[in-house]
């Protein structure tokens, strides 16, 4: 497991960030690795919060909680994942997950602009790089809500078609399929 910290307006501990690491060792029975986890440790005035995201095998989760402890936030915000994680193994072996284990990796290029003031037509400021799983839309569904996304774009299993699930703002979820003429 890799593990990142990254500590945010307090000094830096090493038994604050060895116990971080301790408790994320949990996570290791729920998830095969590789298992990459980044850390951030925040402190402002008296609230600390600590947010967590874990990337492993094809999916990621993020989880965030505040205290006025350190070491309740840690311990409250790894109970989170663990329970994320739980639910999504759950998932998991009721639905038969898909064979075809490839992964096609999506990457953007954009020319930078030399100033985004100078340019009268909206520019592209952030890209994301993203790898594209092929999944069953029960599965697309349950990886936009661990991820606590409003839409997620994917690659249907069965049709290796490139399409975007969506929540609405009744609850529901909808679906764009790309057209097959």
């Amino acid at each position: 497991m890799q593990i990142t910290t990254t500590f945010r307006h307090m000094d830096p501990s090493d038994a604050l960030k060895s116990y971080t690491e301790e408790k994320l060792e949990r996570v290791k029975k729920y998830i095969d690795e590789p298992i990459v986890a980044q850390v951030f440790l925040t402190v402002e005035k008296i609230r600390h919060s600590a947010d967590v995201t874990i990337t492993a095998k094809g999916i990621t989760i993020k989880a965030a909680e505040e205290t006025n402890d350190m070491y309740a936030a840690v311990d409250a915000v790894v109970d989170k994942i663990e329970r994320q994680l739980r639910r999504y193994k759950e998932r998991i072996k009721a639905h038969k997950p898909a064979t075809d284990s490839r992964e096609r990796i999506v990457q953007k290029s954009i020319v930078e602009a030399e100033s985004i003031e100078q340019q009268k037509e909206p520019v592209i400021i952030r890209t994301k790089t993203f790898s594209l799983k092929p999944m069953s839309v029960e599965e697309a569904v349950m990886q936009m809500d661990l991820l606590h996304k409003d839409f997620l774009v994917y690659t249907e299993a069965a049709t290796e078609s490139i399409n975007v699930i969506y929540r609405r703002k009744d609850g529901n979820y909808g679906l764009i399929e790309p057209n097959k003429e």
